[in-house]
This record gives structure tokens, C-alpha cells and sequence, in this order.
């Protein structure tokens, strides 16, 4: 399954196109003719999705009924212990004006190692009775983990507006349990904003996705595979984990990516490889960054042919259209290739040309379902 992380995309003014219908994709358009082709939702018809329940539909997982927070995929990615009982929320360091006003949510995308820095001074501190463990994620991400002895709730509303020109929000409740974790991620932020002051550009943090260890079965379970993944960015080998994938070690570029695959290969019967680019090249409303993101892909297609999957799915979590600038509500372009599928009249991977595919808009839970029988791993169902 090689999800292209934000894949989806709307007709850019000046061309009519989408990103994926601008992009010089020779391998993935021949194989689309060799393949079955459509639409996925990964949630519901008009609900624009984040990551974790994009890709939780992906493996499928109904993410209505499972729900797994930011803050603890992103910890359990960078290998941080994770108890029941801990908070965890996923963390920005922003850039504020001399009036508090937020002028860059992510600092400029600051250099890992100045994160780095950065988390050491804010890491260690306890406010009622609350200890805060600080680490840095990637660029400008941290994580914020929260450890007590007395009871925590991660029902606690986001600080970052998700918007510059306003100031950054308080922790608020959102019910009674969680008043006093609340107060404590208020005073952690009232001391993270002095320490940062002068540290320029990242000079305040913003915090969202708190949450807790969920109860989820694993894949193993529910498939009887033997999953892995191959993702170079935390988030998503964190929720890989969360589903009882192996994470395998790789490097940051897609070709360090194929190499791990083409490694692994014979050991498992389910490889999940992501693809990040697409989707932060969408967020930032850079439509040729993501043209660029999606032909990398594209090269890099017959090397994962070479290795003759049984089935090949390649998918998207979300659609990240860049004339938008975030995850939007569109269904995400399907590929579904193996020796059973029925190649229908799909003559390129695009979203236009997918309109006309066979497996026409489907949920992103019937994905699964569907490579599973194309790798004839499904008995028949009653007599």
C-alpha cells in the first residue's frame, strides 16, 4: 500500500488541472491501464479529514469508531514511552509579534537541531503536580508529554488556532476532569512563552491533538498478517505502531525508503509506505512543490514492480490541494493493481480520469477488504 500522503487535488486556475493531472507521470499512467481505478472517502461525504483518521480508514479501521489522537501518534513515533494515564499533544514552535499576534505558526520551519535546542530548555518542569517531558520531533515539531499521579484527561481544546494574526489560545476543559490538566498546560505555556522570548523566530509554542493511548486491535488480528512500515516521518510510523505494524528504520528520502522496502521484502505480507511531500507541499500552497513530489513517485514505480506485489494499492489519506493550502473534503484518486482485478477504462492516474474508473467512489475502509481478496487471503462468506 503506498499512500501519497495529501494526494488528492482541485484544477489550479490558470490550467484547469490538478496537481496529479499536471504532473509527468508515465509509470503510474501506464499502470492505471493496467488496473482498476476510483475514489475513496476516507470518512464521510463532505468531512475533511485529519492524517490519523484518513490513514486509520486506510488499514480499515472505522474512524468514527477509533479514534487516536495527535499528540499520541506523534510521541509514539519518536519511540517515547507512553503510559496509560499520559497526556501526549503534538506541538508547534510559532513565531508571535511584539503584540502576542501569531505571524508564523511554524517558525519559519526551524532546523531540527535548533528544536532541539530549544525543547531542552522547556523539558523537566512540573506544574500541579503535572511533570512535562519536551522532545523534538522534525523542523519545527515537538512533542509535549504530560505525566502525573493524579488522574489526567486529554479532554483539553487545541492552542493553536490554526490561523496567523490571532493570538495563541488558552487550554480550555471540555469537561470538569480535565479542569485541573488544563491549568497545568496553561502555567507550562505561561513559563514556555518567557523562556522562548528572545529566542527568535521560535518564540512561543502552540499545542494541539491531546490525547491518550487508545484500545485498538491490531491488524495481526484482524488480518492475520504480518504488517510493516516503511514511513520516514514520526506521525505516521507512531500510528503504524498503534495498529501492531513492525517500523522498520529508514532514512528521510523515498529513494532511502524503496531501498528498505526492496530489503524487507520477502519477510512480510503487508508493507505500508508513505509518502509525506505531497501533503506538506499541499499545506504550504505550493501546487508546483507538489507536481514535483508526485513525478518523484512516479520514478520510482518500477522499482516496486520489480519486487511483483501480489497486489499493489496506491492511495492517499487525504486530498492536500494546494489552491486550498490544507486538507480538504474531496475523495482521494484509487489504484488497485493485481493479476484478478478487472482493468476497466481508466487511461491515466488522474482525478479525471478516475471519475470513469471501476471501482467508482468507495468508503477507504473497503480498501483492505479489497486487496486482502485480490491476494486471495479472503474465504468465501456462507455456504
Amino acid at each position: 500500500m503506498l499512500v501519497i500522503d495529501g494526494l488528492g487535488g482541485v484544477p489550479h486556475s490558470d490550467s484547469g488541472r490538478t496537481e496529479l493531472e499536471t504532473a509527468d507521470t508515465p509509470n503510474m499512467d501506464a499502470l492505471a491501464r493496467k488496473s482498476i481505478c476510483g475514489f475513496s472517502v476516507p470518512v464521510l461525504p463532505g468531512i475533511t479529514p485529519g492524517s490519523a483518521p484518513g490513514h486509520l480508514s486506510l488499514f480499515g479501521y472505522d474512524p468514527l469508531s477509533y479514534l487516536i489522537g495527535r499528540g499520541v501518534l506523534e510521541a509514539v513515533g519518536i519511540d517515547m514511552e507512553v503510559c496509560h494515564g499520559d497526556v501526549a499533544a503534538r506541538g508547534n514552535f510559532c513565531t508571535v509579534d511584539k503584540h502576542g499576534l501569531i505571524t508564523d505558526r511554524r517558525a519559519g520551519r526551524i532546523d531540527s537541531q535548533q528544536a532541539a535546542d530549544l525543547c531542552r530548555l522547556l523539558d523537566g518542569q512540573t506544574f500541579e503536580g503535572v511533570e512535562f517531558v519536551v522532545r523534538p520531533v522534525r523542523e519545527h515539531r515537538l512533542v509535549v508529554l504530560m505525566r502525573s499521579s493524579i488522574s489526567l484527561s486529554d479532554q483539553v481544546k487545541d492552542t493553536d488556532p490554526q490561523q496567523t494574526g490571532v493570538a495563541p489560545l488558552s487550554a480550555v476543559a471540555d469537561c470538569p476532569q480535565a479542569e485541573k490538566t488544563s491549568v497545568a498546560i496553561n502555567r507550562f505555556i505561561e513559563k514556555a512563552s518567557g523562556v522562548l522570548a528572545d529566542k527568535t523566530p521560535a518564540n512561543m509554542i502552540l499545542l494541539r491533538g491531546f490525547s491518550s493511548i487508545p484500545s485498538i486491535p491490531s491488524m495481526q488480528s484482524i488480518y492475520q498478517l504480518n504488517p510493516v512500515a516503511i514511513a520516514a516521518y514520526p506521525m505516521y510510523r507512531g500510528l503504524a505502531r498503534l495498529v501492531g505494524m513492525e517500523v522498520l528504520p529508514t532514512g528521510l528520502s523515498l529513494g532511502e525508503e524503496i531501498t528498505t522496502l526492496e530489503n524487507a521484502f520477502g519477510g512480510h505480507d503487508f508493507f505500508f509506505l508513505h509518502v509525506k511531500g505531497a501533503d506538506s507541499a499541499g499545506e504550504d500552497a505550493d501546487f508546483e512543490r507538489k507536481v514535483s513530489v508526485i513525478e518523484e513517485v512516479d520514478r520510482f514505480i518500477p522499482r516496486i514492480l520489480a519486487l511483483k506485489p501480489d497486489v499493489l494499492v496506491i492511495a492517499g489519506d487525504h486530498s492536500t490541494p494546494a489552491v486550498i493550502g490544507g486538507h480538504s473534503w474531496h475523495p482521494v484518486p484509487l489504484l488497485l493493481h493485481s493479476s484478478y482485478c478487472r482493468p476497466d477504462n481508466t487511461l491515466s492516474f488522474s482525478e479525471t480520469s478516475c471519475l470513469s474508473g471501476g471501482l467508482g467512489t468507495i468508503p477507504a475502509t473497503s480498501i483492505m477488504p479489497l486487496a486482502m481478496a485480490n491476494a486471495q487471503k479472503l474465504g468465501k462468506y456462507g455456504a
